[in-house]
């Protein structure tokens, strides 16, 4: 009988993931379901805008139900018949951050977003769930979707010029990153061309991207602006841009973001892709990144390279931040009494689930920032804004700083773990 027992409990989760069979459920299109998130510091609805068949599927047809239980929001899709759960994607957006703001405590806002999902063959459920405080889920928003419905819009995409940068095979079996021009002049063509390849570059440089380069695709989508370069509202500066970017997001200088995401999707559909990169003509210092959702970095600053790299940590992989001692915006951003979502960060609640596997056993918990850890895995504290409470693996790493050489080992694995969501 308890032969009998164990082998039920191993094959029923082998017979739950056989269900989901891409084929069975879904076409090779996109759904976007379009909606305005809007709230305070403390509530947060879901307003629907439009739903659009889009042209593409990039995402792997294997890995449907997501595995990594990251982000601040997410989105689920059932089989309306059944109740099989055939979709889902955690995310993270500006919305969320600024909740954390002195401002939201005041005001309501509200920030636009989509859901994007292989096209149902069938009628299907779409949920909507935020993280709490408490890092449980709460449903937001639950809509069936009739595939049928003659209001989901099939337009034609916008047309843009494609450079294909980097092509290593079908995209459902890679990582499929489109770098989009923002700031760009229809003259600044072929500067953004030669931008792209070069942040493409230089995100190759670094591991484990340089290893595992074959498994990413790569796309160039030129989306003119009438004018060059961004808005720098501290400084009353105004550009008329393809996305409506800007500095000073929450009033922080280096802060660069859009909330015009409605023309970053509409652009992005030119491709198929995984994850979205809006490259932004200037000089300045700056970027930001959010999971599974967008990163924006600037063209031709100096640190260019290391900001790249650092906001596709946070928008490919949901790395967190690791400085403690820059400004920020956000007041009370984790929890202390709760594991952060983010791999690479712990408040030791349970860190049996986060990277200590990787520690050796002479490494102290929590490990000191001394010199003689320099290049160890450790729980050093400090992380995600804080100087107390909160540990990150290294000393010292592209999630923490600049001058880092690169990846500590902990979000070297963390990316390499991602990546193989998309391609296996």
């Amino acid at each position: 009988m308890k032969r009998l027992i164990l082998w039920l409990f191993m094959i029923i989760p082998i017979f739950l993931n056989a269900q989901i069979e891409f084929k069975n459920y879904f076409t090779d299109h996109s759904l976007r379901f379009d909606f305005l998130l809007g709230g305070n510091s403390k509530t947060a609805t879901i307003y629907p805008e439009a739903m659009k068949q889009e042209p593409f599927w990039a995402g792997n047809k294997n890995h449907l139900v997501d595995e990594f239980n990251y982000g601040t929001y997410r989105y689920r899709v059932f089989d309306a018949a059944s109740n099989q759960l055939i979709f889902s994607k955690g995310f993270s957006t500006l919305f969320q951050e600024w909740q954390t703001t002195a401002e939201a405590k005041q005001n309501n806002k509200t920030f636009y977003q989509a859901a994007i999902f292989p096209f149902p063959k069938n009628k299907v459920r779409l949920e909507i769930d935020a993280r709490q405080w408490d890092g449980s889920f709460q449903n937001l928003f639950a809509e069936e979707i009739d595939p049928k419905d003659y209001f989901i819009l099939n337009e034609n995409t916008a047309e843009f010029e494609v450079k294909a940068i980097l092509q290593n095979g079908d995209p459902d079996k890679k990582v499929d990153l489109v770098i989009l021009a923002e700031g760009y002049t229809q003259k600044e063509k072929q500067k953004f061309l030669d931008d792209a390849q070069r942040v493409t570059d230089m995100l190759f440089e670094a591991e484990p991207f340089h290893s595992e380069q074959k498994n990413f695709n790569v796309n160039a989508v030129f989306t003119p602006s009438q004018e060059s370069g961004t808005d720098v509202p501290g400084e009353k500066i105004y550009r008329k841009t393809a996305f409506n970017s800007s500095f000073y997001t929450f009033d922080v200088p280096r802060y660069l973001t859009t909330t015009d995401m409605k023309s970053i999707y509409d652009a992005a559909s030119a491709v198929p892709y995984d994850h979205v990169y809006a490259l932004v003509n200037t000089e300045r210092y700056g970027g930001g990144g959010f999971y599974n959702f967008l990163s924006v970095c600037t063209s031709d600053n100096e640190l260019t390279q290391e900001v790249f790299i650092h906001e596709f940590g946070h928008g490919f992989a949901g790395l967190g931040d690791e400085y403690y001692t820059s400004s920020v915006a956000y007041e009370d951003f984790y929890n202390l009494k709760i594991e952060p979502w983010e791999p690479n960060l712990t408040t030791l609640v349970d860190f049996d689930k986060k990277w200590k596997s990787m520690l050796e056993k002479s490494t102290p918990v929590p490990t000191p920032r001394e010199a003689k850890y320099f290049k160890t895995v450790g729980v050093y504290e400090g992380g995600g804004y804080l100087d107390k409470g909160i540990y990150s693996p290294y000393i010292d790493c592209r999630m923490k700083s600049n001058e880092a050489k690169g990846f500590c080992p902990v979000c070297q694995e963390a990316i390499r773990k991602v990546i193989r969501s998309h391609v296996e």
